[in-house]
């Protein structure tokens, strides 16, 4: 039996502690320029591993202060353990959703991270503007994603044609399954310039936006191909368990087949400012 539980199996944690993209999201805490900010939100925390890195960029100042929030109290439960030693800043945890962020922060920060999860989430406009309630007037919202329109490069298409085929060949083949294509995706990938105006609705001014060419090695796709949210997507309808098999067992193939070490993956980064003339 799997002594892992079902939650865990399915959840990000494999693929967020992949080295590629421990690197991507340390180049946003760059971008965000936290080293120069009193206070920083890490939303969407998880287990920490983005808190970690901000704390890092704060090593040795004085006076600074984290404040790490996600929906999940397991989670931080195993961000406290991780980040029990750190003394650069003090860290304030936080059990909360970012729909109902500026009430479950009682204080202003002068900036957020939300790293490579707000494409999951179905209420953009109201997040932003909850992210705009929490921020100091001149403070940084600054966020990244490679579920986007536009994240898969066009050279990539026979790579991701043939995994879905095999795929579904392997569902027929091993357990007479296909995906229920009729089930309609609640959440529909922005582009670049959908996610600018979006922050422009909620008052801000876009700093920066950046894309990253990312080259995914085969242990990211493995691990992305047990993602719940991303397993739901790819194959509507297939029970998680069925579905991460054939996933999994087909992307090797493919690597396989194909001869490749990595799939490149492009990745938005945006860095966004509350002006400060605001209230």
């Amino acid at each position: 039996m799997d002594p892992t539980p079902k939650d865990e199996r399915f959840s990000f944690h494999r693929f967020a502690r992949q080295s590629f993209y421990e690197a991507v999201n340390a180049r946003l805490v760059d971008l965000a320029n936290v080293d120069t900010r009193q206070c920083v939100l890490d939303l969407a925390c998880g287990t920490g591993a983005v808190t970690q890195l901000i704390l890092d960029k704060l090593q040795g100042l004085r006076d600074r202060c984290v404040v790490a929030m996600d929906a999940s109290t397991e989670a931080l439960e195993i961000a406290r353990r991780n980040l029990a030693e750190r003394r650069s800043a003090t860290v304030e945890f936080i059990q909360g959703r970012a729909e109902s962020l500026s009430d479950s922060v009682q204080r202003r920060v002068d900036a957020v991270i939300f790293c490579n999860a707000i494409h999951m989430m179905e209420e953009k406009d109201k997040i932003v503007g909850e992210v705009n309630e929490v921020l100091n007037p001149g403070g940084v919202f600054a966020f990244n994603t490679t579920f986007f329109d536009g994240a898969q490069p066009s050279e990539t298409e026979l790579f991701y044609r043939r995994w879905m085929m095999r795929s579904l060949r392997y569902l027929k083949r091993q357990y007479g399954l296909k995906p229920d294509r009729d089930r309609v995706m609640a959440r529909q990938p922005l582009d670049v310039d959908e996610y600018e105006a979006l922050l422009n609705r909620q008052g801000f001014d876009v700093a920066e936006r950046r894309l990253e060419t990312v080259e995914v090695p085969l242990e990211g796709w493995l691990g992305i191909s047990q993602f719940r949210d991303f397993v739901q997507g790819a194959l509507p309808g297939v029970p998680l368990d069925e579905a991460v098999e054939a996933l999994q067992s087909t992307v090797s193939q493919v690597f396989e087949e194909m001869n490749i070490e990595s799939v490149p993956r492009l990745w938005l980064h945006v860095v966004a400012v509350r002006p400060s003339g605001t209230a």
